[in-house]
């Protein structure tokens, strides 16, 4: 796991720790010193921490013209016994609302689990992107993490499924990738291709 890093291709557009508005604003990073841990598996440094002892988190691309955010994701996503939505939603989500960001892509392949609980985070975080116009999408998620997101009724809120999986967007720049998933959630393409 320690070998995973955070796509790091867009650092010439954009690095949360440079932008001020970011809740990660002044972060510093080592390349040799592994503090994040999943369970007894040390992650890559680069990885951001937001409150979840098994779910960490790198912003990739804000774009607050456009109000959107593509972020990726590495672990176990358990609300059951950890309630990481809570701390996903307070200590990243509110913060980047409060910049009028409303449209938020999360890159999924390295979440490993997804344990449900009660759904009220999600039904105040779809409340509050909706009032803007936007929208929540997972990309590629594991087929396991789908079903458990279906099983929690959690398309309601979240877009994920057939469409927005296996998409190759790490060589794509991420105005296109915002475009193409807006184009997806407006009916205009069907699915993406590489």
């Amino acid at each position: 796991m320690h070998t995973i890093e955070p796509h790091f291709q867009w650092r010439d557009l954009y690095i949360a720790s440079e932008d001020s508005k970011s809740p990660f604003f002044g972060c510093k990073y080592s390349e040799f010193y592994f503090t994040h841990k999943l369970y007894n598996y040390y992650l890559h440094p680069q990885w951001d921490e937001f409150g979840s002892s098994t779910l960490y988190t790198k912003v990739l691309f804000v774009d607050y013209d456009e109000g959107f955010a593509l972020i990726e994701l590495i672990g176990e996503w358990n609300d059951t016994l950890h309630n990481d939505i809570m701390f996903l939603k307070r200590r990243l989500i509110d913060p980047m609302l409060r910049e009028a960001v409303s449209k938020f892509i999360f890159f999924c392949e390295n979440v490993l689990n997804f344990h449900s609980a009660e759904d009220d985070y999600y039904a105040e975080w779809s409340e509050d992107v909706l009032e803007n116009q936007g929208w929540i999408v997972l990309i590629n998620t594991r087929l396991h993490v789908e079903e458990e997101l279906l099983e929690s009724r959690l398309q309601r809120y979240l877009h994920f499924g057939e469409a927005y999986n296996d998409i190759n967007w790490r060589p794509q720049k991420p105005l296109v990738v915002f475009h193409l998933i807006q184009g997806v959630l407006n009916g205009e393409i069907k699915r993406l291709e590489d």
